[in-house]
């Protein structure tokens, strides 16, 4: 039993226990290239969840990891077979319920911890924020967290050489001879701003790639996969510490 993993522990433990920081990792379910499973963004969260978790807690930070919602915004690939889609209001409303259950026993920080690229909490955490005003509400992107180029040779956004890499090393079984997958190439939007990236619209998935993927994941490897774990879960555990020991009454300094 894991202490800071929710679903691991128990009663007998918890009815004594408080933690400083509550947890979310959030995932989606969809196509991640021909050689990656559905569950690609599930597994992350779990993984980087725990390790980074492990991280805090080792180190006496008072943290509590909760189970992995595994539906994500997969609106821009409603024709891909299986993309399971979880619609913006209904991540409100499940934040909104999770959120009154911690409020009602004191936690007063709380952190997402976002595994795809589809989900943006921020919005809803401005107006989480204004019910719950006692909280301090977070988000980040662990995808963000590290400059990939320090540890991938390719660049890409979805089963990639970096998402590869992850689960090569996670879930070897899962993964296909890397022949099999596709190069993930990318076509870009005929619309200029769009392009330069000031402007936006939802990319329609199947127009965008032939296979799923974006970024070529050929290259991939278990032994970059494991480096980049390491390194993103020290780095995702060291935000846990510092929520952990933040004073919610001073969080600014000039």
């Amino acid at each position: 039993m894991r202490p800071y993993i929710l679903a691991e522990t128990n009663w007998k433990r918890l009815q004594h226990e408080r933690f400083d920081l509550a947890v979310l990792p959030w995932g989606a379910t969809e196509a991640h290239n021909y050689h990656m499973p559905y569950g690609t963004d599930v597994f992350e969260a779990d993984a980087i969840g725990a390790g980074a978790g492990k991280f805090a807690w080792e180190r006496g930070s008072k943290v509590v990891i909760l189970p992995t919602i595994p539906f994500g915004v997969n609106t821009g690939q409603s024709d891909i077979y299986l993309d399971i889609n979880m619609n913006p209001s209904t991540q409100f409303a499940i934040l909104k319920d999770i959120l009154t259950v911690l409020d009602r026993q004191g936690m007063r920080k709380f952190m997402i911890l976002n595994s795809h690229g589809g989900n943006d909490f921020k919005t809803m955490l401005r107006e989480l924020g204004l019910m719950f005003p006692r909280m301090l509400l977070v988000t980040c992107n662990w995808y963000q967290a590290l400059d990939k180029s320090l540890y991938f040779e390719e660049g890409g956004d979805h089963a990639d050489e970096m998402e590869t890499s992850l689960i090569m090393y996670l879930h070897p079984k899962l993964v296909l001879p890397l022949e099999e997958a596709g190069e993930g190439r990318e076509k870009k939007s005929v619309i200029p701003g769009i392009r330069e990236k000031w402007a936006w619209t939802e990319r329609k998935w199947s127009q965008v790639t032939e296979d799923t993927g974006i970024g070529n994941p050929k290259k991939s490897t278990a032994g970059k996969g494991k480096r980049y774990f390491d390194d993103i879960c020290a780095k995702v555990g060291q935000l846990m510490i510092d929520l952990c020991e933040a004073d919610l009454k001073e969080l600014y300094r000039s």
